[in-house]
């Protein structure tokens, strides 16, 4: 039995970028927080990845920590 591939092994992303906002945004739920490995369908190393973009983009104020 095969995993289905996650969202960014699909369409070939490589690099989870913190700008990207528009991208980080499908892996948050409504209270802003990163979903799950599982949830979001990604490996251990897309998981970091995101997780790291995500923290950057919040320290840079591009997005909230919390959803007010």
């Amino acid at each position: 039995m095969k995993k289905e591939q996650g969202y960014l092994s699909a369409n070939n992303i490589k690099y989870v970028d913190y700008k990207d906002l528009d991208l980080i945004r499908m892996f948050l739920n409504p209270n802003g927080q990163i979903s799950g490995k599982r949830r979001s369908n990604l490996s251990a190393k897309e998981q970091r990845m995101l997780a790291l973009a995500v923290k950057r983009a919040r320290f840079m104020a591009l997005l909230p920590y919390i959803a007010a």
